[in-house]
């Protein structure tokens, strides 16, 4: 697609197709994704989607955007890519045709030389060795060894791999993660030595191990490695519950000081530089903002910090490269309306820049960009059967709960517009964490794309707006948490955006939970509910529900659990008052009720009480189990599945025809 054609679709914001966009549109693989730009920026590499044969790769010439590498496996698809150094590349694989229970979190790590001509298995499949018949070495890594979140240097054969250890309790709980150093040439790996129980890992500008997270009894201590390879404490917390001078470690400013996340002044945490000698932080903040807690990443490129993408409403750049900042202009200028996101090569000796642009209503699409010569030209997008005229418009809106508190909340209409229309309430899971950002959401759209409004409300307890809203969640579940929800859909009301007749309360994980409780407790407010992946009984998070093999350790039920939500025996009698399972009876209002069998967050035994529960009760609900699925619907068979299922209840309950 020629960028010239993607921004004359963009421009055709009026007229809808009389049919709507088919579901596969909004669920199936993304046509182009993960493109990474090789370490001199002479080459490109991006994940193929393709929901009729495995997911593959390509690498293309930055110059020419001729082929000169990728492949395909037979038995898995590629995921992740990342740039080894500018000859070799590394992908993770998963297996998209089968369910959670089926992949078991061993994705297999693989490299290949940039002509996908030599190709060697780094990691095992779990429970087997899988091979493809080209150049394997036959020593491997454990199944459970993932890549790190953060690129290396990319300078070198070296990269660097975090490994989950468990605990032995059980095949779900971590009792640490160790960070592996792996040689893809040689296939010889070592364990970076270290303090304490390792909970996170972070490299350093040069793309070498520096930072290191330590756990133990709910309290998380930072230590910095020196430049004499030992490691020292600098800082102590309580890793749960609120911080108000907490501190998070985020990446490098240079070889002396440490970009550290903290709230040190006011509500808002903001990012600020630390003195790796002394330990002091500025007085003043590198960046913050008003409305929002700093959450970002770093780039950098020649060894050096060159920028910062952030997150506010929606995602952001500053650069502190005088070069990235007058190519992120002429970009913005060339591509008006989208959100331009530039990231530049690691060792650059061209000038390509990769542009990543999208809107609320633009899925993600990728450009090449040179900053000698101006010239844009457009790769591909995510989404290319997306058609922007026939989504909605999504905007941040706040209002004011019922205690006076101001909520944020994220309101997506559908293309035409309208007022008093069917609405669903999306509630976002966590629920400690933020639950969305301005940009193209395939939930949101596929119901918009329906002629449903969908309100979506960053509720107390949410993160990422700030200490005051955060903490009113503390122990409020099924409580204030539950009634800003509500009060979401009464101002929904009020300003004519809803019809109060046709509600409908959505979500999964805690959102499923708040979905079952906006039934117990406001049932004049909703005409049905769907709720999947659903907590739906606050004490079995202690004994069987939290425990998951990427996040959620002992440690967690431990200690953060009961500063979080409660604690099991002194508040007993809260639990059972908002406890969906304690009252099933009270649920009246129509239910769609979902679960993955095998989703070891929330067990299954979640669902398989409350059906009976319900079904004891002679509710109203309908069920959909679902054979191998874990705590998301990892197929495109069941995630079409679960939104036909969706689409069909909505429309019976709260559609055009029951106006």
């Amino acid at each position: 697609m020629k960028i010239a054609y993607l921004l004359a679709s963009l421009a055709a914001v009026a007229g809808l197709a009389h049919a709507a966009p088919p579901a596969k549109n909004f669920f199936e693989s993304p046509q182009y994704k993960n493109a990474k730009l090789s370490p001199s920026g002479r080459y490109i590499a991006l994940g193929l989607g393709d929901h009729e044969q495995r997911d593959a790769y390509v690498v293309l010439d930055t110059e020419t955007l001729g082929i000169v590498g990728g492949g395909r496996l037979p038995d898995y698809d590629v995921d992740d890519i990342r740039w080894v150094n500018d000859t070799r590349l590394v992908y993770t694989v998963v297996d998209r045709n089968a369910a959670w229970g089926d992949t078991r979190f061993a994705p297999g790590l693989y490299s290949v030389s940039r002509d996908g001509k030599e190709r060697r298995q780094l990691v095992e499949h779990r429970g087997m060795q899988f091979t493809t018949g080209t150049l394997i070495k036959s020593r491997l890594e454990p199944w459970n060894t993932f890549l790190l979140d953060e690129d290396g240097a990319q300078d070198s054969e070296i990269i660097y791999l975090q490994r989950p250890v468990w605990s032995g309790k059980s095949d779900y709980e971590i009792e640490r993660t160790e960070l592996i150093q792996l040689n893809i040439a040689t296939q010889q790996s070592s364990s970076i030595t270290h303090p304490g129980v390792a909970r996170s890992w972070l490299l350093d500008h040069k793309g070498q191990p520096s930072v290191l997270v330590s756990l133990k009894d709910g309290q998380e201590t930072i230590h910095y490695r020196q430049a004499n390879g030992e490691w020292r404490a600098i800082a102590s917390q309580s890793a749960y519950g609120i911080l108000d001078e907490g501190l998070a470690p985020i990446g490098f400013y240079d070889d002396k000081r440490l970009l550290v996340k903290t709230r040190k002044k006011g509500d808002k945490a903001a990012l600020y530089l630390m003195n790796l000698a002394t330990g002091k932080i500025d007085g003043e903040p590198l960046v913050s903002m008003a409305d929002f807690d700093f959450e970002g990443e770093m780039v950098y490129s020649k060894k050096r910090l060159a920028g910062i993408h952030y997150l506010s409403d929606a995602r952001s750049s500053i650069w502190f490269d005088p070069a990235l900042q007058a190519a992120q202009k002429e970009i913005d200028r060339q591509i008006a309306g989208l959100t331009n996101i530039v990231t530049p090569p690691a060792q650059p000796e061209t000038n390509w820049l990769l542009v990543a642009s999208y809107s609320d209503r633009q899925p993600t699409f990728y450009s090449l960009y040179n900053s000698k010569t101006h010239e844009l030209k457009g790769i591909g997008g995510a989404h290319p059967d997306i058609k922007p005229a026939e989504m909605g418009q999504q905007d941040m809106v706040k209002y004011r709960a019922r205690d006076g508190m101001e909520i944020p909340a994220w309101l997506t209409l559908p293309a035409k517009g309208g007022k008093k229309l069917p609405m669903v309430v999306m509630v976002h899971g966590g629920p400690y964490v933020r639950g969305n950002a301005w940009g193209w959401d395939a939930e949101g759209q596929f119901l918009a794309s329906r002629g449903y409004a969908v309100l979506a409300p960053e509720f107390r307890g949410s993160t990422g707006f700030g200490l005051k809203l955060f903490s009113a969640g503390m122990k409020q579940w099924g409580l204030k948490m539950q009634d800003d929800i509500a009060d979401s859909v009464k101002w929904a009301v009020e300003k004519g955006i809803a019809d109060p007749e046709r509600i409908c309360i959505m979500g999964a994980s805690y959102g499923g939970y708040a979905t079952l409780m906006g039934l117990v407790n406001d049932p004049n407010l909703y005409r049905c509910g769907v709720s999947y992946m659903a907590v739906t009984d606050i004490p079995m998070l202690y004994d069987s529900g939290m425990a998951v093999l990427s996040d959620l350790p002992d440690d967690y039920r431990a200690y953060g659990v009961p500063m979080l939500v409660g604690d099991l025996e002194q508040d007993a009698a809260q639990f059972v008052a908002t406890s969906p399972l304690k009252q099933a009876e009270r649920i009246k209002r129509p239910l769609l009720l979902a679960h993955g069998i095998d989703d070891h967050r929330v067990p299954f035994t979640h669902f398989s009480k409350m059906r009976s529960a319900l079904e004891k009760a002679k509710a109203d609900a309908e069920f959909a189990a679902y054979a191998g699925e874990g705590h998301g619907w990892s197929t495109l068979k069941t995630r079409l599945d679960f939104w036909s299922k969706v689409e069909n209840f909505l429309d019976k309950h709260i559609g055009q025809e029951q106006k």
